[in-house]
């Protein structure tokens, strides 16, 4: 028989602070606990559009440990976010760190480099948004450009399609 747990609410005064624990979480590599840090910081205050920021990071961060399980959490929290920019240049990192995670799969280099062309074109929306002194999204839009000319990557073969007998 399991016991039930219920959820402990952390005080709205205590956001900031939470916050602080959950980049520093992410910048030690624990990506779990910054992210349930991320779901409490929401359960008090679902608007919190630096909690959803780590909190895609830190979902982002996992993927390649757990394969890329998360992608759809991942943008369920985009699309939370009031800032089309924003919007826009999370986007293109999940896709980018979704490619990136395929890399390290056998077979996942055709999968990579349509996730990396994915990522570039949300980066592209993101920089006719950004701010005259926000150049993130060009940043990560070369580094993508970067690993499809280094690992060689191209696109899938057209299918075939075979004629019916």
């Amino acid at each position: 028989m399991s016991e039930s747990f219920t959820l402990k609410p952390i005080a709205e005064a205590a956001i900031p602070r939470a916050l602080e624990k959950a980049e520093r979480y992410r910048l030690l590599s624990d990506p779990e606990q910054a992210e349930s840090i991320c779901l409490d910081i929401l359960a008090a205050d679902p608007d919190n559009e630096p909690a959803l920021v780590v909190l895609i990071l830190s979902v982002t961060d996992q993927f390649g440990r757990s394969g890329t399980r998360g992608v759809h959490k991942a943008h369920e929290y985009v699309g939370r976010l009031t800032d089309t920019y924003q919007q826009h240049y999370y986007k293109g990192l999940i896709w980018e760190r979704e490619a990136r995670a395929c890399l390290t799969q056998p077979m996942g280099s055709c999968f990579a480099y349509e996730g990396f062309r994915s990522a570039m074109a949300c980066y592209e929306r993101a920089n006719v948004l950004s701010p005259a002194d926000d150049d993130e999204a060009i940043l990560r839009w070369n580094a993508c450009v970067r690993t499809i000319q280094q690992r060689k990557l191209e696109p899938p073969p057209p299918e075939v399609e075979l004629p019916l007998e």
